[in-house]
């Protein structure tokens, strides 16, 4: 009977020990994609691209209106036009085709690369920021991926506010 007592109280006590060691645990919850679509420095980079590949994206709606125009002449006047004209209109238009398919591979290609380039020194400066914010409030652990996080550990907007102030 002692035994069961002893044995009950430790487990009692250990219990008791586990419950303090977790309350003193301070755990944080940064949601990456919200820094990324709100924070200034990601804003200013989502613009930098834009501007910086608006030249290129114009002459690819301006080709595939171009394109568009050229299909619709050879269907409306195929049937009008003569073998050889067709085929040369066609010869053409399948050319211009994949020319407008080359450029835009190549621009899908040179923006997905910037914007990689751009974001990564975005996430770089988030992942500072945080740091200076785990350290300045003594957070034991921050996660940044999470499947569920109560919103009582979320200091994304902590984390917005402080990468938009900073110089």
């Amino acid at each position: 009977m002692k035994g069961i007592g002893i044995s009950t109280l430790v487990a009692m006590m250990l219990a008791a020990f586990a419950q303090t060691a977790v309350a003193e645990v301070k755990v944080g919850f940064v949601n990456s994609d919200r820094v990324m679509k709100e924070a200034t420095p990601a804003k200013k980079a989502q613009q930098k691209l834009e501007k910086e590949f608006e030249k290129r994206d114009q002459d690819l709606q301006r080709l595939a209106k171009q394109l568009q125009g050229m299909q619709e002449g050879l269907e409306k006047n195929g049937v009008t036009m003569g073998e050889g004209e067709r085929r040369n209109k066609e010869r053409e238009f399948n050319e211009l085709n994949r020319e407008f398919q080359r450029k835009q591979r190549e621009f899908r290609e040179d923006l997905n690369q910037r914007r990689n380039e751009e974001l990564a020194g975005v996430l770089d400066r988030a992942n500072k920021t945080i740091k200076q914010i785990a350290e300045a409030d003594k957070y034991d652990i921050i996660f940044q991926e999470a499947v569920y996080a109560s919103p009582r550990i979320d200091i994304t907007d902590k984390v917005i506010k402080a990468l938009s102030e900073a110089k």
